[in-house]
C-alpha cells in the first residue's frame, strides 16, 4: 500500500512539474534567435503541430509541445499563414495570439498619384519587392477590370494611388488585385455614378473608361488640386469642338511604351506615331496614361464650366488659362519671359513729350520777334 501511495505521489510530482514547466514555457518570454530578429513563414494549411515545431526550430518558443497544447485549447482560432517577424522575446501564448490574429510582417509601399504602371514596377524593383517585369506582366492583364472597362488594354488607370502594407516578397498578381480592389472601393465612394446596374457608364452618360482616362490626363498635367477642374474643363471643351487635346504627357506615355523617353520632350517627339499621341489624333487616347487619384477623378466627373480652350505653364507649378489663340500666344510669351528670368509682362514704354499747342507756339514766336 505504501509503495502504491509512493508511486502516486511521484506521479503527482511529475505531473505538477510537467504542468509547471508547460506553464513556464507559455507564460515566460523566450529568445533563442539572433538579436537582429528572425523571420518565420507559416505555410498554408500547416497543422498546429507543424507550426509549433517550426517555431521551436527557429528559437521563437521554448517547447513545441507546450505551444501545441496551448493551441489545442483554442480550437476555434486558426494559425494564419504568412511571414512573421520576431525581434524580441515573447511568451509562448503571445506568439500564439500573434499568429492567430494574422499579425503578418508588412512593409509600407506608396503608389503616388499619376504614376504609370511602369513607374510602379520600377519603384517595386528598386525597393527589392519583386522584379519590374513580374509586375508589368501582372498589370498587363486587364481581366480584373473587365466589369468596369470591357475594352481595357491593361490595368493602367485602375491601380489606385495609396499606401499598401506588403510582405517582403509579394506575389505580383495579388498586389495588382489589391490595387484594383482599392480603386473599386474609392470609385464607389467618389462617384456614386453607376447608371443602374451598368458599371461601365457614369451618371453623366460618359463611359467610365473615358472618365478615368480624362482623369489620368488631368493628373499628369497639373499638381495643383484647385486647377484640376479647370484643366478638365479645357479638355472637355476641346473634345466638344473636335480639337486635338495636344497633351504633352500623352506623348511621353507613348515614348515610355517604346522605351524611348529620356526625360526630355522634343519637337520631333510630338510626331511619334502612336494612338496615344494627342498631337496627331483627336479625342481621348485609347486608355489612361497613369493612375489618377481622388482629386483628378472628381475633376473628370465634374469639370469646371468655362470657355477656356488653352493653358500654358506659369513656372510656379500652375498655369495661365485662355479662351482664344491670341490670348494663349500672349501667355506663351509670358511663360518664355519668366523662364528667362524676366517679368511676365514687359515694362510699359516711357511717356512721350506732348507737342506744344499751336497757340503756345504762335505766342512764343511773337514773343521772340517782339
Amino acid at each position: 500500500m505504501k509503495r502504491v501511495l509512493l508511486i502516486l505521489f511521484v506521479l503527482v510530482l511529475v505531473a505538477a512539474g510537467a504542468g509547471a514547466w508547460m506553464w513556464y514555457c507559455i507564460t515566460q518570454p523566450y529568445l533563442a534567435f539572433a538579436q537582429e530578429g528572425v523571420f518565420v513563414t507559416v505555410p498554408h494549411g500547416a497543422s498546429s503541430r507543424a507550426v509549433a515545431r517550426l517555431l521551436e526550430s527557429n528559437g521563437v518558443v521554448r517547447s513545441s509541445i507546450a505551444f501545441e497544447i496551448y493551441a489545442r485549447r483554442h480550437p476555434r482560432r486558426n494559425l494564419e499563414a504568412g511571414e512573421y517577424f520576431f525581434d524580441k522575446p515573447l511568451a509562448g501564448r503571445d506568439v500564439f495570439w500573434k499568429l492567430a490574429k494574422g499579425d503578418i510582417y508588412k512593409i509600407p509601399f506608396t503608389v503616388r498619384e499619376g504614376e504609370t504602371l511602369y513607374d510602379i514596377a520600377h519603384d517595386l524593383e528598386a525597393a527589392h519587392f519583386l522584379s519590374a517585369d513580374e509586375f508589368i506582366k501582372a498589370a498587363s492583364d486587364p481581366t480584373l477590370v473587365r466589369d468596369m472597362d470591357p475594352h481595357a488594354l491593361t490595368l493602367e488607370g485602375f491601380l489606385f494611388p495609396a499606401t499598401y502594407q506588403m510582405p517582403r516578397h509579394p506575389v505580383a498578381v495579388e498586389l495588382t488585385a489589391a490595387m484594383v480592389k482599392k480603386f473599386k472601393e474609392e470609385w464607389s465612394r467618389i462617384s456614386a455614378s453607376a447608371a443602374g446596374d451598368d458599371k461601365t457608364r457614369t451618371a453623366s452618360g460618359y463611359p467610365m473608361s473615358s472618365i478615368v482616362t480624362l482623369a489620368s490626363l488631368v493628373e499628369r498635367e497639373t499638381p495643383k488640386r484647385d486647377e484640376r477642374p479647370l484643366v478638365a474643363g479645357v479638355f472637355e471643351n476641346r473634345l466638344r469642338k473636335d480639337m486635338m487635346l495636344q497633351c504633352d504627357p500623352t506623348v511621353i506615355y507613348a515614348l515610355e511604351q517604346e522605351g524611348r523617353y529620356n526625360g526630355t520632350l522634343t519637337g520631333a517627339d510630338l510626331h511619334v506615331h502612336s494612338p496615344y499621341n494627342t498631337y496627331e489624333h483627336t479625342g481621348l487616347p485609347p486608355g489612361p496614361i497613369g493612375n489618377p487619384g481622388e482629386a483628378s477623378l472628381h475633376a473628370a466627373l465634374q469639370p469646371a464650366q468655362t470657355d477656356y480652350l488653352y493653358f500654358v505653364a506659369n513656372t510656379e507649378g500652375g498655369h495661365f488659362f485662355s479662351s482664344t489663340l491670341a490670348e494663349h500666344n500672349h501667355n506663351v510669351t509670358k511663360y518664355r519671359r519668366l523662364l528667362a528670368g524676366l517679368p511676365a509682362d514687359p515694362p510699359p514704354p516711357p511717356p512721350q513729350a506732348r507737342p506744344a499747342s499751336k497757340k503756345k507756339a504762335h505766342a512764343r514766336q511773337r514773343k521772340g520777334t517782339a
